[in-house]
C-alpha cells in the first residue's frame, strides 16, 4: 500500500481515531449502567474525551436534554482521519 512509514502512520491515525470513538460511545452508554459513575474506566473516558465534548457543547448546548456533542465529535474525529490519512497517501 504505503512505504513503511506512511503505512505506520496511516495504521496509528487509523488506531487513534478508532480508539477515541470507542472512548466516546462508552461515555455515551456507562452512565445508563448502574454503579459506573465512580468507576475508574468511567473517569478515564471522561478525562479523554471531556476535552473535545466540552468546547462543542459550549458551541452547541444540549436541546431538550439531548446532548449532540458526542454525535458531533464522531462525526469530527472521522473527518480528521480521513484528512490525515489521505495527507498521509499523498506525502509519501
Amino acid at each position: 500500500m504505503y512505504g513503511t512509514l506512511a503505512g505506520f502512520l496511516y495504521a496509528f491515525i487509523r488506531f487513534l481515531a478508532g480508539a477515541f470513538n470507542v472512548c466516546l460511545l462508552v461515555r455515551i452508554f456507562l452512565p445508563y449502567f448502574t454503579g459506573f459513575q465512580n468507576n475508574r474506566l468511567y473517569q478515564f473516558v471522561y478525562d479523554i474525551t471531556e476535552p473535545v465534548l466540552g468546547p462543542i457543547r459550549r458551541v452547541i448546548p444540549p436541546v431538550i436534554g439531548l446532548d449532540f456533542s458526542p454525535m458531533i465529535a464522531i462525526l469530527l474525529v472521522n473527518i480528521l482521519r480521513m484528512v490525515l490519512t489521505t495527507l498521509v497517501g499523498l506525502l509519501f
